[in-house]
């Protein structure tokens, strides 16, 4: 796999981490692999220890991005990896915002974001790279086939929200099943709405905005949906490319807060992206969402600050 070369001259100190040569932008870097890390200390070392043994074949950086770990994450991961970057911040500002200031501080051409409960398969990097290059402008984002730890398929595509799919969901109708998508064949590469934001990979010139792409009104859940719905250009999921995926270990370490977190966003997404009548049917749909978060949750909670 031969990545086409950039010019590399490390961190470029202005505002959008790239510059203008004989009118087109130059990169400091092929790729930018963002990790949004809390308390998953023994996944991290994993996570980092795979990159480095499969490594993308051109320029690239790596910014893990520390949300007030307790576990030492930002301590082990600037000792036993100091070739990579890290941000060790004092708060935990949540997935969104997490993602947006690594994004902010990343110089490279495409945009990596990944979970620290993944590990990378050789020559995972390169040719995810290479795929989404191939597909062209009107493409912004790549996902690749999630591998769970018994080898099985991770389903990890969906529909992006509507009414419609989600009363499809409700009702389990199956000619109505644009949300879940139970039916996406996950060993063929085709255009995929809403990838799981485990691993996505962005061209960064079809973000909506390069510098802060993530809507932090979404802490945790639903800011890679909202992102994917204004993206500029589709998304390809790629079947031959596999990462390997744990799955929810920040999420499980909060579970009734984070359950609660999941409801209100999808309600929050449904009226952003839903102006004027077509909001009437949104009020009865939140009423039964509310009702399943406080029966999953077995109670009340507040949700991501809580």
């Amino acid at each position: 796999m031969r990545i086409p070369e950039l010019a590399f001259e490390g961190f470029l100190p202005r505002k959008n981490n790239r510059e203008i040569s004989d009118g087109k932008l130059v990169y400091a870097v092929t790729l930018s692999i963002i990790i949004v890390n809390w308390n998953t200390a023994a996944l991290l070392r994993d996570c980092l220890q795979s990159i480095r043994e499969h490594p993308f074949p051109g320029p690239f950086e790596v910014i893990i991005v520390d949300n007030a770990s307790l576990d030492g994450s930002a301590a082990l991961a600037r000792s036993e990896f100091s070739e990579f970057k890290t941000l060790m911040e004092s708060v935990n500002h949540g997935y969104a915002r997490g993602n947006n200031i690594g994004i902010a501080a990343s110089t490279g051409e495409y945009v990596l974001t990944l979970n620290p409960d993944t590990r990378v398969t050789p020559d995972l990097l390169g040719n995810a790279v290479e795929t989404l290059r191939s597909k062209g402008e009107s493409y912004g984002c790549l996902s690749v086939r999630f591998e769970g730890a018994n080898g099985e398929t991770q389903h990890s595509v969906r529909g992006l929200p509507t009414i419609k799919g989600i009363l499809g969901d409700l009702l389990k109708l199956s000619n109505w099943d644009t949300y879940r998508l139970r039916s996406f064949d996950y060993s063929q590469s085709q255009d995929a709405p809403q990838p799981m934001g485990t691993f996505l990979l962005f061209r960064r010139s079809a973000l909506p905005d390069p510098m802060k792409p993530f809507d932090e009104q979404f802490p945790i859940f639903f800011n890679e949906v909202d992102l994917l719905k204004r993206l500029k250009g589709k998304c390809w999921y790629e079947a031959s490319l596999t990462i390997h995926h744990l799955g929810g270990a920040s999420t499980r370490q909060t579970r009734k807060p984070m359950i609660w977190e999941s409801h209100r966003s999808l309600i929050r997404y449904l009226f952003k992206h839903n102006q004027g009548l077509a909001r009437i049917p949104l009020y009865p749909i939140s009423m039964i969402i509310w009702l399943g978060a406080l029966v999953r949750a077995r109670g009340y909670s507040a949700g991501f600050r809580s």
